[in-house]
């Protein structure tokens, strides 16, 4: 009997990084999440307040994402690992929302061209933590550094895949840096770690009937995907994700585990191929 593969989900309590947790659990792997707080709110990821049975076959870690020695030793014996964790919105929006500061000053340096990180991931001492520069959780920190740090600590554990849950594009309403970040993370993991697979996943808008804000959103964001398709594509670069199909979030989690069963997928997975994957994963599942 052959053994059971291990999955480790970084961002496994997540809206995504769960529903990734839960089709690895139906392929009968070994599967554990990493996050800051364990295992999910329920109620935030699903519809539900008490566990599902799936959730139950795995194991739910708790670690400091900035501090790579208390994730790393949950990495040895992995066959794959996902980076499942960023964010759409940076602190300084929270603080123009909260009224913590003045939208302008908020909005100025949400926009600013450039914002710090961490030191460089690569050049990092062993045990060494990711320090924010701005301390704040900004996207060169969020989408890119620790991104690449947690590819760095799965490479030396010989992984074979690792996936990066990047995005379709950015938005008009969102920072370039958001998906400028989402790229670098893509580009220097490839260039930086050629023996370990690594699949970019790129989705565009996800929703679920469990969070409810998201059925609307994702119903506008629809008639913006038929818009750059009947316009032939000519605002795509403005529009971003914006301008792509949404899809359903079971169906990404789905194409995410097909792809680490594919020893072909390699590189950059846009929307289209996400939807081919979730579509072999479920025919797989009828057999």
């Amino acid at each position: 009997m052959a053994t059971a593969k291990k999955i480790v989900v970084c961002g496994g309590n997540g809206f995504l990084g769960s529903r990734i947790c839960k089709s690895a659990v139906a392929r009968g792997w070994d599967v554990t999440s990493i996050s800051r707080s364990g295992e999910p709110a329920w109620q935030s990821v699903t519809a539900y307040s008490t566990p599902p049975a799936w959730a139950h076959k795995v194991t739910w870690e708790r670690a400091d994402i900035l501090k790579p020695s208390t994730y790393s030793p949950l990495l040895k014996n992995a066959d794959f690992v996902v980076h499942s964790m960023g964010i759409l919105l940076e602190a300084d929006y929270k603080g123009v929302i909260s009224g913590r500061e003045s939208p302008m000053a908020g909005l100025q340096r949400a926009f600013s061209s450039t914002k710090g990180g961490s030191q460089n991931p690569l050049t990092r001492k062993a045990n060494e933590d990711l320090k924010p520069q701005d301390g704040q959780l900004t996207y060169e920190l969020m989408n890119r550094d620790l991104a690449i740090t947690l590819a760095e600590e799965a490479n030396k554990e010989k992984v074979s895949a690792f996936i990066y849950i990047s995005a379709a594009g950015g938005a008009p309403v969102l920072p370039g840096r958001y998906i400028q970040t989402k790229r670098e993370a893509e580009s220097t993991i490839s260039s930086q770690f050629p023996t370990m697979r690594g699949v970019f996943i790129r989705p565009p808008f996800l929703y679920d009937s469990s969070r409810a804000i998201t059925v609307p959103l994702a119903a506008m964001t629809g008639l913006g995907a038929v818009f750059n398709s009947v316009t032939g594509g000519i605002f795509g670069g403005i529009m971003g994700a914006a301008g792509v199909k949404p899809l359903r979030a079971d169906l990404v989690a789905d194409a995410v585990v097909e792809a680490l069963s594919d020893q072909t997928v390699k590189g950059p997975v846009e929307a289209k191929e996400i939807e081919q994957l979730a579509e072999h994963a479920w025919r797989k599942s009828m057999l």
